[in-house]
């Protein structure tokens, strides 16, 4: 979704206990970093909100 070569951001995001834990298992699961997994997840969210923003 990122065009190459865009600069990132960084944010500080703090998560309830139970979501924390819940994405350290995906990203152990998925061999991937924690940070990468929220932006996955902020990635999709934005897009499928885009299309009902694009739909109004």
């Amino acid at each position: 979704m990122k065009p190459e070569g865009a600069a990132s951001v960084r944010a500080s995001i703090s998560f309830p206990p139970d979501i924390y834990e819940v994405l350290e298992q995906l990203a152990r699961q998925k061999k991937v970093s924690l940070a990468w997994v929220v932006r996955d997840a902020v990635e999709r969210y934005v897009a499928e909100q885009k299309e009902h923003l694009e739909q109004e």
